[in-house]
């Protein structure tokens, strides 16, 4: 183990307190909250350290949730979706609950199920100014909002774009129901006229 400052011992894994789970360095993990009725934080380890009486010390690089943001939480942010910040802090390891995963928003927009465990983040945040990297990302349909991978998106077999079905003045129920799509722009002014369209339901890869 190496040394480090004020008598700490870096050190390279450390169980969980009543699990089997290892924690390193790297990996993401949940940590409890302050506060009983909000969900766990989120964090990536850092480095892992036992102080000069054995106490357990992991430093963390805290993911924000769009609600914890400046800006809060918006239309096209997912319900698991988390900001890689800039706030690093340094928290006794008892306070770990257990392991995550924050998967990159292509790795996400590919996973058949999703877990308990499963995040996504796309963004990086600067926890002062609120800045974000990258500042702007694709957006899509006619309403020009980025890709929430929690709603259904419509692609047009013509031109490829993608659309929410409310944009299109259709349910979700009814997009599901079809076979094809094509958009308004798509589709000859009179078959518009005489069909509402058809959409095939797929769920959009990033």
């Amino acid at each position: 183990m190496a040394k480090t400052r004020h008598g700490r011992q870096e050190i390279s894994y450390y169980t969980i307190k009543g699990t089997n789970q290892v924690i390193r360095v790297g990996d993401c993990v949940l940590m409890k909250s302050a506060e009983a009725n909000k969900p766990p934080y989120v964090a990536r380890v850092e480095k892992l350290e036992a102080d000069s009486k054995g106490e357990m010390k992991v430093k963390v690089r805290w993911y924000y949730r769009p609600e914890e943001a400046i800006g809060g939480r918006r239309q096209f942010h997912g319900v698991k979706e988390l900001f890689l910040s800039d706030h690093f802090d340094t928290q006794s390891a008892n306070t770990i609950e257990g392991k995550c995963i924050v998967h990159s928003f292509r790795d996400y927009t590919k996973l058949d199920d999703v877990g308990a465990e499963d995040y996504f983040s796309r963004f990086e945040y600067k926890a002062i100014t609120g800045a974000f990297t990258p500042d702007r990302v694709a957006v899509y349909c006619k309403c020009e909002m980025p890709y929430n991978p929690d709603e259904l998106m419509l692609q047009c077999d013509e031109c490829k774009d993608w659309y929410h079905p409310a944009c299109v003045k259709m349910t979700t129920v009814q997009a599901k129901k079809l076979s094809n799509y094509l958009c308004d722009d798509c589709t000859p002014e009179q078959d518009r006229k005489n069909s509402p369209g058809q959409v095939a339901c797929k769920r959009r890869k990033a």
